[in-house]
């Protein structure tokens, strides 16, 4: 049963570049479950058409009251995620970083330069790896290559929903100046097909991940549990297949998202190169 508060939109793991793996060992499961259960109602009411952003920041702060006060039983997708802090002993700020990002979505609406949206993806992103490797043990030496492999499937992600956070949501997570600098504006999100200028912008973005994927490469040499090693490797895997697919098809009218037989590909090398590696 969900509160008042919440405002269930029904996106589950399917529409996410950050999966709810099954790769994971089968005890830490239940745990990353009632993380995304918070991260995605939180995140549902930050998307949310009908509210205001005064009143998103309030529901905002209150799943952080919630997640911070055991006797506050108001927000049904709190408590599994406060149950299983207490539970695990990982800290709860993984979560009240997410909730900093959800915060920040509901007024500000542009970036306007590749600073401010890498701040954004440790934010939006980044807590998300940080809180699975606090999860199993893994040392904070591994945060850096984490923070990278996070931040780059949030950018692909923004490039992939472009047009639709510009036209439902006014969001427009290109950088400002990337777009002057190739003649472009945040109108052209709203064009059946991308225009020359939009294109080359997506392509200087792909081109500014080319380090961090370098980095990300190395993440799954940093891990010590092999499951975790799996994971992290097959969605390296993820990561690189979709700038493959954002390098070649215009996300304002083609579909970038992977195929089956592209995700499996993903698993089977990704789980063989973390053997290998």
């Amino acid at each position: 049963m969900t509160s008042e508060i919440e405002v269930p939109s029904g996106k589950n793991e399917s529409t996410e570049n950050f999966p709810v793996t099954k790769l994971v060992s089968a005890k830490y499961r239940p745990h990353v479950a009632a993380f995304y259960i918070f991260a995605r109602a939180a995140d549902d009411i930050s998307d949310d058409l009908l509210l205001s952003a005064e009143e998103k920041q309030q529901r905002l702060d209150r799943f952080d009251a919630a997640l911070m006060d055991e006797n506050d039983n108001e927000i049904a997708s709190v408590i599994p995620l406060r149950n299983s802090l207490k539970e695990t002993g990982v800290t709860p700020q993984h979560a009240r970083d997410l909730l900093i990002a959800f915060k920040r979505d509901t007024t500000k609406l542009r970036y306007n330069n590749w600073e401010e949206l890498i701040d954004y993806c440790r934010y939006s992103a980044a807590p998300v790896g940080r809180y699975l490797l606090d999860l199993h043990g893994e040392p904070k030496s591994s945060w850096p290559a984490n923070d990278a492999l996070c931040a780059i499937l949030q950018i692909t992600n923004h490039l992939q929903d472009c047009a639709d956070d510009y036209r439902e949501l006014d969001r427009v997570y290109i950088p400002l100046d990337i777009m002057d600098a190739f003649g472009t504006n945040p109108t052209a999100l709203s064009a059946e097909k991308s225009t020359h200028s939009l294109r080359r912008t997506m392509d200087a973005m792909i081109d500014k991940m080319d380090p961090m994927m370098a980095l990300a490469k190395t993440f799954p040499g940093q891990l010590n549990n092999r499951m975790l090693k799996i994971d992290t490797a097959v969605i390296y895997e993820v990561a690189g297949s979709l700038i493959k697919i954002l390098r070649t098809r215009d996300p304002l009218c083609d579909n970038v998202k992977l195929s089956k037989a592209q995700k499996l590909g993903c698993l089977v090398w990704g789980t063989l190169k973390s053997y290998l590696g």
